[in-house]
């Protein structure tokens, strides 16, 4: 069973659909073959429930969230969706569980499954592609979405259980601390010296201005973090957002740098962080000292994403990714220098 993790994603993937069907039981079902959706960071099938709706279940990478974790999205989710948002909502198992255990021959070790309600929608984009707007009008469309995180931050500021989750923070140390949240950026085996002489003067200048920054109720709270194109679904004129597994406390203008980080080779980039921007600005007020914050948390983003190809080195997609995290962080980190320094 050691060997699972030096198999090819397809391998993995036909292993973790058998972990999915021992997981099923505890929901009560027994006669499903389970349909992988997606294989990146967790495993997602697409299932039936005992009464035949369908669902999306989940096979948690390992050692990323624990089960008080885990309960926080689902929990955080389960408000979302209460209050009116279009996101997936957790099914219970039979004992009420909201998330169990499940192994498999041949899988390694014990990971977390949860079953989430299944959503209509089709997928905004994949990250780094053209959007296709099928003939929507970019500006529309882009200021519903900022206009929906601006209601997602809105419910969340306003809701008593924000504060007593237990969630990763996307925060100055999850950023540029000496143990990052996604990984120690500087240390990739790709970066030549000057360009890791430029990331580690960016992180001290990230560093600085986060905190001159400050966190308070109104620009810091429990966030999504990954608002990418594919994480955005279009159920006509609803916007619904799936994928919550990246969620932590984080700066709200965080989480719209994400969102438009992957967009800026549109040719309608420009309009796109313009409706994004307006709105979120039309459901939740940004002060002048937020939007100054624009270039600061495009820079930790870009070096969130070095992290990430560093510590998952050895797999397919970090081995394409690589030279283009890098030159992408050099531009942007360089440029933020620059202009911090002017």
């Amino acid at each position: 069973m050691s060997d699972f993790f030096q198999l090819e994603a397809d391998e993995q993937s036909a292993r973790l659909t058998g972990l999915a069907v021992n997981a099923l039981s505890a929901w009560g079902v027994t006669d499903c073959a389970p349909r992988l959706l997606k294989f990146r960071e967790n495993a997602v099938f697409e299932v039936q429930t005992q009464t035949g709706a369908r669902a999306a279940l989940r096979v948690h990478r390992q050692g990323y969230h624990d089960d008080a974790s885990l309960e926080a999205e689902l929990t955080w989710m389960a408000m979302l969706a209460k209050d009116g948002m279009c996101v997936p909502t957790p099914v219970a198992a039979q004992d009420g569980r909201i998330a169990v255990d499940a192994t498999a021959a041949g899988v390694p070790g014990i990971w977390k499954v949860d079953m989430l309600a299944w959503v209509e929608g089709k997928q905004l984009g994949d990250v780094g592609e053209p959007l296709e707007f099928e003939g929507r009008d970019p500006a529309t469309l882009f200021h519903d979405i900022g206009k929906t995180m601006g209601t997602l931050h809105n419910l969340t500021t306003a809701w008593p259980q924000q504060n007593q989750l237990s969630r990763q923070a996307w925060d100055r140390d999850g950023f540029v601390g000496d143990q990052p949240l996604w990984g120690q950026f500087w240390e990739l085996a790709g970066l030549t010296p000057d360009q890791k002489a430029l990331l580690l003067q960016a992180k001290d200048a990230i560093a600085q201005d986060l905190d001159a920054y400050g966190q308070t109720p109104e620009n810091y709270g429990l966030i999504h973090a990954d608002l990418v194109p594919e994480n955005v679904m279009l159920d006509q004129d609803q916007i619904v957002l799936i994928d919550f597994d990246d969620a932590g406390y984080g700066w709200h203008m965080f989480e719209i740098v994400t969102a438009i980080y992957w967009l800026s080779e549109e040719p309608a980039a420009d309009t796109i962080a313009a409706a994004v921007l307006e709105g979120y600005q039309s459901v939740r007020i940004l002060a002048a000292r937020d939007l100054a914050t624009l270039d600061l948390f495009t820079a930790a983003r870009a070096l969130t994403y070095v992290g990430w190809v560093h510590t998952r080195s050895d797999t397919e997609t970090a081995i394409e990714m690589t030279p283009f995290m890098i030159e992408r962080a050099v531009e942007i980190c360089g440029a933020y220098l620059r202009k911090r320094g002017a």
